[in-house]
């Protein structure tokens, strides 16, 4: 099958991008204290002079004091930390590549660490962790205005420092998935509700912040999941006119990409058609869109995580669907972490030297 649709330039705002591939986001923790060292320059750098179209970062946290529940997790402020941010993007740039940053805050999920704990209590909407899991207290309204501007800080230096687009983590369980997941958001106020869009009045003030730092133009972007790490079977939006009620009002606030994870990229979203996420989105908001989930490997990630190993699999549905404008962007996480040459074997027809992915590619940086 021809590659060209994976090769096709792209334009998004400012942004211009030599392919639809993006890395997608995975958090490393190779950071000491917060802040990026050489290493972690290094491993972005081998992606770019790679030819990916563009690199997402692993999440990196905002100004808030339990945005993260890793120390050795990146964090995206402070003078040390966008000091080291500033030599990734360099590198990045004079590799050729394009950049985003993640901004994340992980609300109420507990420690990775088992001797550590963050400087502050844990953020969530309403103090659960999961459906009927204590965890922490229900943040004040100063605390969710104070989240919501941290973010908004984030953006406007990821612009400084000449990052091509920002994303915020709004997906799998952390804090703005928090907010809009019913099973965890009790809150009566204005940052809750009954429906989607009422929930997702967290998310769009965000949005609103980070324009208002970036300015229009800046490409802005968000990663969504219907799945939850609390439990895989969440679906928040049951029906397409349930997930235009939700991606919408994000699409007015600033949202330029939306960027859908599933576990499995094939899987439809809905009854009755074969989009999938990504697909959805772009239908309902005419905003391009990123698919991601399993991309180029036998198996999927949550598997990984138990030790199951993945083999290189064939990349001839994901062009179709691409071909067709489905989704704009494919994500690939695991096997550009397993092997920072992915793209250009790809690219020159090198399948057979693609690798597979072992669990131990995550304690090391490729």
């Amino acid at each position: 099958m021809s590659l060209d649709a994976l090769f096709r330039p792209l334009q998004i705002g400012s942004m211009s991008l030599k392919n639809r591939i993006a890395m997608a986001p995975m958090t490393r923790s190779f950071s000491p204290g917060g802040v990026t060292t050489k290493e972690v320059t290094d491993y972005y750098r081998r992606r770019a002079e790679n030819g990916v179209g563009l690199i997402i970062s692993e999440g990196t946290g905002v100004a808030r004091p339990a945005s993260l529940n890793d120390p050795n997790v990146p964090r995206f402020h402070g003078e040390a930390e966008l000091a080291g941010w500033k030599d990734v993007i360099e590198a990045v740039h004079a590799a050729g590549g394009a950049m985003a940053p993640q901004l994340w805050h992980v609300g109420a999920v507990r420690t990775r660490d088992p001797v550590w704990t963050p400087p502050g209590p844990y953020d969530s909407p309403s103090g659960f962790s999961s459906p009927g899991k204590q965890f922490g207290e229900a943040m004040s309204d100063e605390e969710v205005a104070d989240a919501v501007q941290a973010f908004g800080k984030a953006a406007g230096a990821a612009k400084a420092l000449g990052f091509d687009a920002v994303e915020l983590h709004g997906a799998h369980g952390y804090l703005i998935d928090q907010f809009f997941w019913d099973g965890v958001n009790l809150r009566t106020d204005r940052w809750g509700g009954s429906t989607l869009p009422e929930r997702g009045r967290f998310a769009a003030e965000i949005l609103k912040a980070v324009r208002r730092e970036v300015g229009e133009g800046y490409p802005v972007i968000i990663r969504l999941s219907q799945w939850k790490q609390q439990d895989f079977t969440v679906k928040l939006a049951q029906t397409p006119g349930e997930m235009e009620a939700w991606l919408s009002p994000l699409a007015d606030a600033g949202a330029d990409v939306f960027h859908c994870s599933q576990r499995r990229f094939w899987e439809p979203e809905f009854d009755g058609s074969d989009l999938n996420f990504a697909g959805w989105a772009k239908k309902l908001t005419g905003k391009p869109t990123i698919t991601v989930g399993s991309v180029g490997l036998s198996g999927e990630f949550i598997a990984a995580y138990g030790g199951e190993a993945s083999q290189p699999a064939s990349l001839d549905g994901l062009i179709e669907r691409l071909e067709r404008d489905e989704f704009d962007m494919v994500a690939v996480g695991r096997a550009l972490l397993q092997d920072p040459e992915w793209v250009t074997k790809v690219r020159e027809g090198r399948t057979d030297e693609l690798k597979s992915f072992e669990r131990s590619a995550m304690g090391v940086l490729y």
